[in-house]
Order: C-alpha cells, then structure tokens, then sequence
C-alpha cells in the first residue's frame, strides 16, 4: 500500500483506537513526515523496505543536524510506534528499529519559582479590573492544581466545584481526574467568575469556557503564555517564565513540603512514575537542608 495511505490508517489508529490528542497526533506527524522525505531521498519506496542500515544512515543524518537525544529519542519512538502497527496489521514483516538503540535521556531540571517569586507574581496584577481578576484566577489555578496550560484553557465553568473545591480536568488520552485546589485559588475564582468574567461576557452570553479573553470569548494557550508574559514584566522578574513553570513549582513544592510522591503523580496526570520522579532531583536541595538541621553529626 502506498506510504501516505498507510500513515493516514496509522493517524486514525491513534486518534480512535490510542485516544491520542491533536497535539500528539501533530507532533508523530511531523516526526514520520521528515522520515518520508528521508525515505525519498534514499530511493526507498515502501515501508517494508527499510533495511537497518538505513536507520544507521538517518540517525546519522539526525544527529548531524545536532537535534538534541530528548529530540531523537522522540523519534525513534514514533517510528517503533509506526512499525508496531504495520506489523500488527500485515503491511510489515519486520521493524527495522527494533535494533536502534535510545540515546540516553538528558535530565534538565524543571525551572520553578521560589515563594517569594510567586508572590511577586501575584502582586503585579492588577485585581480591581476584569482582566486582572481573571489573571489573578488563572495564575492562582495554574499554581494551585499544577494542571497543563491546554487543561486548564480546556475548562468549563461546569468543572469548578466550590463545594469540594475540586476541578475536573480532561487530561491526556481524554483522562479525567479530580483535583484539589486550596482557599487563595478558591478567593481568585470566585471574584472572577461573580465579577470579573460576568462583565467579559456582557457581549458574549452562554460562552461555557472558565476563562476568557477581553472579547468574551475562550482564552488559547497562547493566550495564556502573553499574559503570562506581560505580568513577569510587570513583576521585573528576570527568569523566563512558562505557563508550565507554574506546573513545576506546584509539583516541587509538594515535595519539598513532604507530599508522597505518588499523591503527586495522580495529582499531575503522569501515566508513569518515572516521569513525576524528575521533581526529586530539584527537592535534593531541600532534603540537604533537613539533613544537616536533624542529624546529630551533620
């Protein structure tokens, strides 16, 4: 079967049988497109004619174009996925990948913000106008649940219960989950919605998104990543901050403070363990504290 066609079958795979995001889809789509182009230049015509040296030649071809291992690793395993299928489905006999080695993992450690920071963070809003209410809601939410920056634009007003003081977040592979969010987010939300949001909407009713922009209508990401932006300016904070800063520092803090670390993976949406154990090697610095404060020979 011809190339596109059978990448077309495997899209579809991931999207209905894997229950993969758009983001995902998107991103293995990029990873086979390159390889395609790769294969083309080859004079390789067919999947199932990709022989082992040919893998050597296009991890060469990677590794001279300096994409990062965290980046090669990334496609190496969308191309074992491809070839997973095909064979699963009969187009292939073999995976030619299946001998590739993974170039080991490169652990950068999360960046986040110290309290102090955060504080800065929150004290440059402006909380006495519409936006500013929803800047405050938003940052107080990011923080407090430590949720993805498509999550929480994802939100309906629907999923904040203030009863139990949980949101319900829609999460990758469409995994629900229930997480808790303390009284500063709670304060944040409340003024936003009963105020803030409710004039926002004045040309917009029946708009069902948590948060949304000056028009009314649902705030994007890159929504999210601007106001972010214009705050730490304000604040002069002079470290790059992400929507997704705000995650690391709410998983950091938890540990520092002790929590479990598999309380946190629930509370992140990690499928893996592995993945949430990359926050221990920034609370090291807290456990030397402990440890030279309770030791009697430290």
């Amino acid at each position: 079967m011809d190339v596109n066609k059978l990448l077309q079958l495997f899209y579809e795979y991931l999207q209905m049988e894997r229950n993969y995001s758009q983001y995902t889809v998107t991103s293995y789509r990029d990873d086979l497109d390159q390889f395609v182009i790769f294969l083309q230049q080859q004079g390789v015509s067919s999947f199932s004619g990709v022989s082992y040296a040919d893998v050597r030649i296009y991890l060469t071809e990677l590794h001279q174009k300096k994409f990062s291992r965290k980046t090669v690793a990334r496609k190496l395993s969308s191309m074992r996925s491809l070839y997973r299928f095909l064979m699963r489905e009969g187009y292939c006999q073999d995976n030619p990948f299946v001998m590739a080695s993974l170039p080991k993992r490169e652990w950068a450690l999360p960046q986040f913000l110290y309290e102090e920071e955060l504080e800065q963070l929150f004290a440059a809003v402006d909380g006495t106008v519409p936006l500013g209410q929803r800047d405050l809601a938003l940052f107080e939410l990011l923080y407090a649940t430590g949720i993805r920056v498509g999550e929480c634009c994802s939100l309906k007003l629907s999923d904040v219960d203030f009863t139990v003081g949980t949101v319900l977040v829609m999460g990758k592979g469409k995994k629900q989950r229930y997480v808790p969010f303390g009284s500063c987010a709670h304060d944040a939300l409340q003024n936003y919605i009963e105020d803030g949001r409710a004039k926002l909407l004045k040309n917009a009713q029946g708009e069902t998104a948590l948060f949304v922009n000056a028009k009314g209508r649902p705030l994007t990401e890159r929504g999210v990543r601007y106001v972010l932006q214009q705050t730490i300016e304000k604040a002069a904070l002079t470290m790059k901050i992400s929507p997704h800063t705000l995650r690391h520092t709410f998983a950091t803090h938890l540990l520092n403070e002790g929590a479990d670390l598999r309380a946190v993976q629930e509370l992140l949406g990690h499928a893996q363990l592995s993945t949430t154990q990359i926050y221990t090697h920034v609370s090291k610095e807290r456990l030397r504290s402990v440890y030279m404060t309770h030791h009697p020979r430290a």
